[in-house]
């Protein structure tokens, strides 16, 4: 059997624990911006416009990741951040689904509430996420970083289908009072989730690059990584590659319907095949990883390269069946977008593990705050710039299929700039760079 932890980093068993506390994130995660947007929209007849903006202020109060980053680098341990981060945002998640009854009362009041309550969402997400993949990076030994992403990602992805199959029988018949009472029990039990599998793990596994005090203060360790041209180059990467991730996300179902003539439940069972594919997608960069970590090969700069390469490919065949609607087979290609999105999406978070321990100062916490900042961004205005490009494209060519074909190509050639720049990543010839992505080629298993 697996170690659980030991000091030569967390075993397996220790970062199945950690992607428990990554699913227990999840499933307050997805009640509070998918389950309470359609309330709003539905239920209280709200314009689209108002839960779309809460979420964007959620995303952008994540823009303190590197803060929160900084301060937990600077010692005392993550694991307080961790279940601090969760306890606020089972906190802040319930009293957000508490203002749907606000809004019968009162809309001023009601949207008040709501935005105080989903800026704490976003503290919450920040505080325990960036704290999470900082204690992932400083303790998990390079060989097992691919499959720990793998892990802690499908383990996050499956609790928020869980928390959703068990939520959506609880949720009937709808009352507001029922949401927040079934909010403040799925918050509840992840943070006793959070506090059971954290126990103990941190101090139980060494950190690997030792007990390395940060020196600089937040501005100057800050003006440090940007100055730094691997950091740099990365946080760019991460922006663009992950803009381009989620451009399709409120698109995608519209296509399927506007242009194939899919009903509502054929579009949502479209998005389930999007999401198999990603799992799968995981799935091979996780046994990839592990099977060529002893290759002296840049395993993950490879599959972070694919993954890019081929999102980019089935976002070009999706322009083209744009234009073939209704004749194309698009689940197939769903299905490989999904695949190719899942393997670049694992593959570039160990990548991210890779680089935020490496150097001699211990700043993991900070780096990965700069990149889950970067991440925010592009998640918050993903899903909006898709729409609107949409929007644009439809009022300037009156037309709807070649609307969706500009705006696939546009998100395919994101995928392939994103692309070019991981393959710079560890290109540039310092002997400083080189060093510090080592690690990419990852070490011998034991």
């Amino acid at each position: 059997m697996a170690r659980f932890a030991s000091q030569e980093g967390l075993g397996w068993l220790a970062i199945m624990r950690l992607g428990l506390v990554q699913a227990a994130l999840g499933s307050v995660v997805v009640l509070t911006t998918s389950t309470l947007n359609r309330v709003m929209v539905v239920e209280l007849a709200l314009a689209a416009a108002i839960p779309g903006a809460l979420v964007g202020l959620h995303y952008a109060v994540q823009l303190l990741r590197p803060v929160f980053g900084h301060r937990s680098d600077m010692g005392g341990g993550r694991t307080a951040w961790i279940l601090g981060g969760m306890a606020v945002l089972a906190i802040a998640g319930t009293a957000a689904s508490a203002t749907t009854l606000l809004f019968e009362r009162s809309f001023m009041l009601g949207l008040s509430a709501a935005i105080v309550a989903y800026a704490f969402i976003g503290f919450g997400i920040g505080a325990c996420g960036t704290s999470l993949l900082a204690l992932l990076a400083s303790r998990t030994r390079p060989q097992r970083r691919p499959a720990a992403a793998t892990i802690v990602w499908m383990m996050m992805v499956a609790g928020i289908v869980i928390t959703a199959i068990i939520t959506g029988s609880l949720l009937d018949p709808y009352s507001h009072s029922r949401l927040v009472a079934v909010t403040a029990g799925v918050g509840a039990t992840a943070f006793l989730l959070t506090l059971v599998a954290i126990a103990g793990v941190e101090r139980r596994a060494a950190d690997l690059g030792g007990e390395r005090p940060a020196t600089l203060d937040f501005r100057g360790n800050l003006a440090e990584i940007w100055a730094d041209p691997v950091d740099r180059l990365f946080t760019i990467f991460v922006f663009v590659s992950m803009l381009a991730y989620s451009t399709q996300d409120l698109i995608l179902e519209p296509f399927g319907g506007l242009l194939f003539g899919m009903t509502p439940g054929e579009t949502t069972k479209l998005s389930g095949v999007q999401h198999a594919g990603v799992l799968i997608g995981m799935a091979l960069v996780g046994v990839a990883g592990s099977l060529f970590a002893g290759s002296g090969r840049p395993v993950l700069k490879i599959l972070t390269v694919g993954g890019c390469v081929f999102s980019a490919v089935a976002l070009g065949a999706l322009a083209f069946a744009a234009m073939a609607a209704p004749d194309w087979p698009l689940k197939a290609n769903i299905a490989l977008l999904g695949f190719a999105n899942g393997a670049f999406a694992v593959a570039a978070i160990g990548t991210m593990m890779e680089l935020a321990g490496a150097g001699n100062q211990k700043r993991e916490g900070i780096r990965m705050g700069v990149w889950g900042a970067a991440q925010a961004i592009s998640f918050g205005l993903g899903g909006f710039a898709g729409t609107l490009a949409i929007d644009i494209a439809r009022a300037l060519t009156q037309s709807v299929p070649v609307s969706f074909a500009a705006v696939f190509t546009l998100e395919a050639a994101l995928f392939v700039l994103s692309a070019l720049m991981a393959l710079r990543i560890g290109t540039q010839g310092t002997t400083k760079i080189e060093n510090r992505l080592g690690g990419l080629s990852a070490e011998p298993a034991e």
